[in-house]
């Protein structure tokens, strides 16, 4: 029995690789840095999933076009840093966009689609230039298409969360409460 233990340690150490904090800058632009990039930014998560909640508050063809605007206008605000576009005031919009969209789900503001795919798009537009002008030199495509993938994924989250939590019977008051939560966590961030 001693000797599984120890040649299953012995396996797991050998195979084991190890643990940086920091990304090889030689692989900063990888899909998989940009698949991570977004999950590594509390502002990031919970713009994103609020941007998803919104859309199943409103529902109908928001549900699809108010992420979507998000996510093209996103990858405009990439393309754009990588130019050498200069964008001002760029963190600190991204982190009142967590405030802005938390609020309009605390408040369940009812835009038409069109008008909403608007709003959000004016905060997509910030962080795609943030993801843009924090990478180096290596892998663009492949950096942006991983933040793409991460972010239409975070997208469904809120999408699916709103539409679960619509099916409680408490008339979208969780989904406010939520939305509060997160508008208070986006001015935490501001402040701290």
């Amino acid at each position: 029995m001693k000797k599984s233990v120890l040649l299953a340690a012995a396996l797991f150490a050998g195979s084991s690789a190890p643990a940086f904090a920091h990304l090889d800058p030689a692989e900063h632009g990888s899909l998989m840095a940009g698949l991570s990039h977004p999950l590594f930014g509390a502002d990031h998560i919970l713009a994103m999933i609020a941007v998803g909640l919104w859309a199943a508050q409103i529902g109908g063809r928001a549900l699809w076009s108010v992420p979507a605007a998000f996510v093209a206008t996103m990858v405009l605000g990439f393309v754009l840093a990588r130019a050498g576009a200069p964008l001002p005031f760029v963190e600190p919009a991204i982190l009142a966009s967590v405030v802005a969209l938390g609020l309009v789900v605390a408040v369940a503001v009812r835009l038409d689609a069109t008008t909403a795919a608007a709003v959000v798009s004016v905060f997509a537009l910030f962080h795609g230039h943030a993801h843009g002008g924090e990478l180096g030199m290596a892998g663009t495509w492949s950096f942006a298409a991983g933040f793409v993938i991460s972010t239409v994924l975070l997208h469904i989250a809120g999408v699916g969360l709103g539409m679960g939590l619509a099916r409680l019977a408490d008339r979208g008051v969780v989904t406010r409460i939520v939305g509060g939560i997160m508008a208070i966590a986006g001015a935490t961030l501001i402040v701290g």
